[in-house]
């Protein structure tokens, strides 16, 4: 679920550029919005959405690359992690985020850092989704 909310809206003012007024009229799509539940021919009474979006709705994978983009920058810009190329080992494609570490330690100390950054724009880490891997060199390591 994507909260826009608040800070929420002044981050995607500030942080990627949007005009203020884009962000409200962005709020009003979520704000207020109803559905319906078809079984058969059946067609349930409305109820409101009180959560998220409505399934497929066409702001849902731009609001949520947004958010996930904004939670990578800050766990980037303080971090000990493995560099490559001179940059921090973080790489997301759709929802999914892989950390390189150079050590379990580093690995847990940014994944604690993305978790807390998710948590602050309306994201939430599947704890039962995620896995970890170790890999060095070391025959002793893990």
């Amino acid at each position: 679920m994507i909260q826009l909310g608040g800070r929420s809206c002044i981050i995607f003012s500030i942080e990627f550029g949007v005009p203020k007024k884009l962000v409200k009229l962005i709020k009003m799509c979520l704000t207020e919005t109803y559905s319906r539940v078809r079984v058969g021919k059946n067609l349930s009474d409305m109820f409101p959405i009180r959560n998220g979006m409505k399934q497929g709705d066409d702001l849902s994978p731009l609001l949520f690359n947004s958010a996930l983009e904004y939670a990578i920058r800050r766990v980037q810009v303080n971090q000990d992690g493995l560099k490559l190329n001179g940059t921090h080992q973080l790489l997301a494609y759709a929802d999914d985020v892989i950390i390189l570490g150079g050590s379990v330690d580093t690995v847990k100390k940014i994944a604690e850092t993305l978790v807390a950054a998710t948590k602050e724009i309306g994201l939430e880490v599947n704890a039962h989704k995620t896995k970890y891997m170790t890999v060095s060199r070391d025959q002793n390591a893990g």
